[in-house]
């Protein structure tokens, strides 16, 4: 071992050595919790002095199944001993029956495997330009895309250029032009919007950054009624609001609202690889041709088979069944809280958005204290936090995280 290699182990010992080593070497582009979690196992997460801390944020949903699923560990492990990327040059064996299963969950044709949430987005842009081009007959480079105001889609330099947080969007540019932003949730502004050169409309389902922003009921069905009557495909970012998180499959499908676009990732890869997917129908993925997208990871056998388990595991809709389940304690609990230090809560199956009173404290404060408490949480938005726990997570366990923040806001 080097004098370098002994001395960052030895530095490396306690969760104040380990930020302390962080906060020097590690570009500040999140700003996180003062803990540093070293081993998990379902929905607990333990800290290099032997803490352990109910996750209730589950990676932002990559960790709908909770963290080390076996069956999902399973697969990997399998896997690493088999191939692990071969490249899109050559066919494996894992990547048609994951695409297959993948396509059939969501009723659709075809799936284009990327690795990361953004890089499906910047694909499903790509996709909505070119079957503009070459099906709808837009005008070269001409082609628009209509976003949500409040939407969070990654931080690329494209999808920044649309955004409307001054913190992903500022000192970006020059930026991306070809969107335009409505409110999110005006139908009627929203059909202002479109024009001849109209290609997409963008949106989440459930704005989950935004602080699970939920739409006005009616709004997903009367959005799938416009676009298809204009010709303009609807693309639904279900990156965090999809995978069982809601209830359903997909937020979608809480309104019966199937979208031209699935955009999928986090929970595709089960906390354990990068996975994310485009999932459409021939008539609107038959416009990627052989060279006019690719990448050298997307759909590499090791994450192809980690996202087929996790397809077999939702397709036995035991996971869904939990979120609404365990969604209805949880929001059973959280409502008792109203008006006792929560201004508002906003939940769909294991998912909610709550507004601390901003006069008791922050939600970084917020944050802070449950992790005192034993509960990993995290703000957005000021006051607002945001509850994601594993779908694996149990009533006792639900009933601990309520209870738990009961005892902060006192």
């Amino acid at each position: 071992m080097s004098e370098t290699t002994a001395a960052t182990d030895a530095v490396g010992s306690s969760t104040q050595d380990h930020i302390s080593l962080a906060e020097h070497w590690v570009a500040s582009n999140y700003h996180p919790l003062p803990v540093v979690i070293s081993r998990a196992e379902g929905v607990w997460v333990t800290d290099v002095d032997g803490r352990r801390y109910l996750d209730a944020l589950a990676g932002y949903s990559a960790l709908n199944f909770g963290h080390g699923h076996p069956a999902l560990t399973a697969a990997a492990r399998d896997q690493l001993d088999r191939v692990t990327l071969t490249s899109r040059a050559f066919h494996s064996d894992r990547l048609g029956p994951f695409c297959r299963d993948l396509a059939a969950l969501a009723g659709k044709d075809l799936v284009l495997p990327m690795n990361t949430g953004a890089e499906a987005v910047e694909t499903a842009i790509k996709v909505a330009r070119k079957w503009g081009y070459e099906v709808k007959g837009v005008p070269e480079d001409q082609a628009r895309i209509i976003v949500m105001a409040g939407n969070f889609h990654g931080r690329t330099t494209t999808i920044v250029s649309f955004s409307d947080d001054p913190i992903a969007h500022d000192h970006y540019g020059p930026y991306t032009p070809g969107f335009d932003t409505v409110p999110y949730g005006d139908l009627a502004a929203l059909e202002a919007a479109i024009t001849d050169d109209t290609v997409a409309v963008l949106l989440e389902p459930i704005q989950g950054e935004g602080g699970v922003i939920i739409p006005p009921e009616g709004y997903l069905t009367a959005v799938r009624e416009l676009t298809t009557r204009r010709g303009v495909l609807m693309l639904a970012d279900e990156i965090q609001s999809g995978l069982g998180r809601t209830g359903r499959t997909f937020a979608c499908d809480l309104d019966d609202v199937v979208p031209d676009v699935y955009i999928l990732g986090k929970a595709l890869g089960g906390g354990i690889v990068p996975v994310s997917a485009v999932v459409a129908d021939r008539s609107v993925l038959g416009v990627i041709t052989p060279g006019s997208h690719g990448s050298t990871f997307g759909g590499n056998p090791l994450a192809a088979a980690v996202g087929q388990a996790v397809v077999g595991l939702l397709a036995t809709g035991e996971y869904q069944e939990r979120a609404q389940r365990l969604g209805k304690v949880l929001a059973d609990g959280l409502g008792g809280l109203v008006g006792h230090g929560i201004d508002a809560v906003r939940i769909r199956g294991l998912w909610a958005g709550v507004d601390i009173d901003p006069a008791l404290m922050t939600g970084r404060e917020a944050c802070r204290r449950l992790l005192d408490g034993g509960v990993l949480v995290k703000d957005t938005h000021g006051s607002t936090i945001r509850l994601a726990p594993p779908l694996v997570i149990e009533e006792d366990e639900v009933d601990l995280l309520v209870t738990t923040l009961g005892q902060v806001l006192r």
